[in-house]
């Protein structure tokens, strides 16, 4: 491919160009600023439990339940799909893919949580953001890596 063809495609392509590289930086602010607000809220016994949180904080009624429930999934599917762009993007990739992942409900969830928080650069980060904030570190069952 020359480079006029490439200016021609880049031209014809404008404005989807555009508005990639507005969601890239949205993106990345975004992770900037919800990221760490998230992972301090992390209770630091989370991966100490044996037993999930139940979803006590959602409504009681089921119309309302399915409801939370779907907005919260569709939401930890956003941050997934978030996540694995800012792998190639600027933002937190593999935070972003963590917290997606806790918002999302699925079997098996609680142990590829756990697989991911065990990752040496992920715990530091979120030890450090948690650090930063007055919050205690994240506590993690004996005999796993920090």
């Amino acid at each position: 491919m020359d480079i006029t063809a490439l200016l021609d495609w880049i031209r014809a392509h404008e404005v989807a160009l555009g508005w990639l590289s507005v969601a890239s930086v949205l993106m990345f602010v975004g992770s900037l600023l919800t990221v760490p607000w998230l992972v301090i809220r992390i209770p630091s016994d989370y991966f100490l439990r044996q037993r999930h949180y139940v979803d006590g904080w959602l409504p009681a009624h089921p119309s309302r339940r399915i409801v939370v429930l779907a907005l919260k999934n569709a939401c930890g599917v956003v941050f997934v799909l978030a996540g694995i762009a800012m792998l190639v993007l600027p933002g937190q990739g593999v935070l972003t893919i963590l917290i997606g992942l806790m918002c999302l409900d699925f079997p098996g969830k609680f142990a590829l949580e756990r697989r991911f928080v065990r990752l040496r650069p992920v715990v530091g980060a979120i030890d450090w953001m948690r650090t930063k904030a007055g919050r205690p570190k994240l506590e993690l069952p004996v005999g796993e890596s920090k």
